[in-house]
């Protein structure tokens, strides 16, 4: 008989006081006003590595949730997802605070430039000892694209085209510039990096024109860790072809196997092994000493939800302003730019549920859009054994109501329980990379990855414009 596959988690956390329990910042426990103090990231993440999470997933957005009653009032006022910090300064303090917990960051690459971003990951990857992942998205906030100059977004299908070459432009600096034995830090012969051995990108594309080397040496994983999270078709197209990880949120079992069954086909038809690939599905899990306070402790929780607060971040994420809808309306599916995945979630996770506004506010109030997994260690255990053997997905992403209580109740009450079942995954090595530790292999991207495969020979390159 085959061995049961081990259950993963990464917590699921955002540098703000409020990610997807927007209101749950009122309950008198909540510690999530700290999230401005390196104190509280220390204390999560060292909780985390004690319960052997694969990761931290720092999620991000570049802008803020103004299309319901087209405000940044509520936002504001409901602390949902703002005031928001940046994720990627918080890399080096959790690499210093542990040894082996994974660090995946959210980076929306329309709005930065490759080659500066290039350095600033490789340099994470680096002071993290190859513990870093990046979760790569195209953004969908019509406000950040202002902000950055813009007056919208680009399109939702051309996000994915310059994303393409995005990664094309860091590919060839984190994996093609310089060679492995470049830097040779030979003190006899004052050599330190040969020269023959960098290369520069000569890269000329639709987008993007980056002629240079990249100004980082090779850090452990060369390229970060690669998550992605798209749902559309054009979304699922470009992580089957570039993400070692990937993320579904739908409340239910049907939605998340539908979901699993057409990324791993997706990745075939990319020729690449759909089992290299992870799939993550969002839960908040509500883990107790017993039944009785787990459910008390929800019963507690939804005292605190916020359906105005749930409404701005469902307005955002759909572009759609709830705000003219009355709680009773029914939610039909609406197909914007902005989030296509995030009702869609809701219409086709139960195909014979109508869900009136009030009801989707109040289901995403809590922990996001996936289910809520609550009661004593062994009672949580069996429905996530359930979940992953009935949809096919490797792990959660878990949510949080309270991030320190909850995190807490995972670690001492499911962890142990899943440990004595053998579900969960074995304490590794310090010192492995987070790649190393995901996929079992080197700290490399895979030598069938699109990564590994881009080429910088000048000859296929456009020569560029001699100076005048």
């Amino acid at each position: 008989m085959s061995m049961a596959r081990p259950i993963r988690f990464n917590a699921f956390q955002m540098n703000s006081p409020g990610h997807q329990s927007p209101g749950l910042w009122t309950h008198p426990r909540s510690d999530s006003e700290r999230y401005a103090t390196p104190e509280y990231w220390i204390e999560l993440a060292q909780l985390l590595e004690a319960g052997g999470f694969d990761a931290i997933f720092l999620a991000d957005v570049l802008g803020v949730y103004d299309v319901y009653r087209k405000s940044v009032g509520p936002a504001l006022r409901h602390a949902v997802q703002a005031p928001l910090n940046d994720p990627l300064a918080l890399v080096p303090l959790i690499a210093q605070a542990t040894t082996r917990l994974g660090i995946g960051v959210t980076a929306a690459l329309t709005y930065e430039h490759p080659y500066t971003f290039a350095r600033r990951m490789s340099t994470l990857d680096h002071l993290s000892r190859g513990r870093v992942g990046w979760n790569i998205v195209t953004g969908y906030l019509d406000s950040a694209a202002r902000n950055l100059g813009l007056e919208r977004q680009l399109g939702h299908d051309e996000r994915y085209d310059l994303a393409d070459e995005y990664l094309e432009v860091v590919y060839k600096l984190w994996e093609k510039s310089w060679e492995d034995d470049a830097v040779r830090r030979d003190r006899a012969n004052g050599v330190y990096t040969d020269p023959e051995r960098v290369h520069p990108i000569e890269h000329v594309g639709r987008y993007y024109t980056v002629p240079g080397i990249h100004l980082s040496e090779p850090s452990p994983q060369r390229t970060p860790f690669l998550y992605q999270a798209g749902a559309s078709p054009r979304g699922m197209r470009f992580a089957a072809r570039h993400a070692e990880a990937t993320f579904v949120s739908a409340p239910g079992k049907a939605a998340v196997r539908r979901y699993v069954d057409t990324i791993r086909a997706a990745r075939r038809a990319e020729g690449r092994d759909p089992e290299q690939l992870l799939v993550y599905s969002q839960a908040l899990v509500i883990a107790g000493a017993t039944d009785a306070e787990a459910q008390a402790r929800l019963a507690e929780y939804k005292r605190h939800i916020d359906v105005e607060a749930a409404l701005a971040l469902l307005s955002g994420w759909t572009g759609v302003d709830f705000a003219r809808h009355h709680l009773d309306d029914t939610i039909e599916y609406i197909d914007t730019d902005a989030g296509r995945s995030a009702l869609a979630s809701l219409s086709t996770a139960d195909p014979e549920r109508r869900w009136t506004v009030r009801e989707a506010a109040e289901f995403i109030g809590l922990g996001g859009r996936g289910p809520i997994i609550v009661g004593s260690g062994a009672a949580v255990a069996d429905q996530l054994e359930a979940w992953l053997d009935e949809t096919g997905v490797d792990g959660f992403n878990l949510a949080y109501a309270l991030p320190l209580e909850d995190m807490r109740g995972v670690v001492e009450h499911l962890v142990p329980e899943l440990r004595r079942r053998g579900r969960y995954a074995a304490e590794d090595l310090d010192g492995a990379t987070l790649r190393e530790r995901l996929l079992g292999a080197g700290p490399r991207l895979a030598p069938d990855h699109p990564g590994r495969q881009v080429s910088i020979e000048p000859a296929t390159a456009p020569a560029l414009p001699s100076a005048a």
